[in-house]
């Protein structure tokens, strides 16, 4: 696969075998291999695939979907939202963790990685995983939104009781390929500062998820940082 080569976890190597092997994912490996000749590209290669790696298939209690990977130096780690440690929070994480603050009480904290979710079965998957240096949106259309739709329907399809975080119109447009009778669908406006205030502060989907986790006799998600 070139210098996209999967460097995925087993368990989604496994459910993801028929996508890699499809004209349109070896099309995006073509475009990605070019664009590095010509553009710096975040994240760096060896974490394009971090959200897999970071919560296996059988992991996974909570999706939260983004659309793009920061475009800024450093930003980017593939996690959706998170930031690596060190680096100043973007503002739609900003606003993320002000109501995390007013939904359970956690401290607002000195860091923006989100890794710690992650590893509890929080699924942070961008819808593109991808992006050029400081061109938003750039990778789009290119084939990732296929691949990662592939990815919703198979946790929708294979799996139950899991609770998905549908932030902004984008996001929420995914709910078509959700089995919503198997699922928990927690939908609010997205975090950015233009739509902050229609409804996602105050949304307390942090809780929510919780309950239904617990309702469903599993383990709540320690949101902590």
């Amino acid at each position: 696969m070139g210098q996209i080569n999967p460097q995925i976890n087993d368990e989604w190597k496994k459910e993801l075998s028929d996508e890699f092997q499809k004209p349109y994912f070896e099309a995006l490996r073509i475009f990605l291999v070019d664009e590095k000749k010509q553009y710096q590209v975040y994240p760096p290669g060896p974490v394009i695939f971090e959200a897999f790696n970071s919560t296996p298939f059988s992991r996974v209690k909570v999706v939260i979907l983004g659309q793009d990977p920061y475009h800024g130096p450093g930003q980017a780690h593939g996690l959706c939202f998170s930031v690596p440690d060190g680096v100043l929070f973007p503002p739609s994480l900003q606003n993320i963790l002000k109501e995390l603050e007013t939904d359970l009480g956690i401290p607002y904290p000195h860091s923006g990685n989100l890794t710690h979710w992650a590893d509890q079965g929080v699924l942070l998957l961008n819808a593109t995983l991808t992006v050029r240096a400081n061109q938003a949106g750039s990778h789009q259309g290119k084939g990732w939104e296929q691949f990662t739709d592939a990815v919703i329907r198979k946790l929708s399809e294979k799996c139950s009781g899991l609770v998905f975080m549908l932030w902004g119109n984008y996001a929420r447009n995914k709910k078509a390929i959700i089995d919503t009778t198997k699922h928990c669908i927690l939908e609010a406006p997205h975090p950015s500062p233009l739509s902050v205030y229609r409804g996602f502060f105050g949304c307390r989907h942090f809780s929510s998820a919780n309950e239904w986790l617990v309702s469903k006799g599993l383990t709540p998600v320690d949101w902590g940082l």
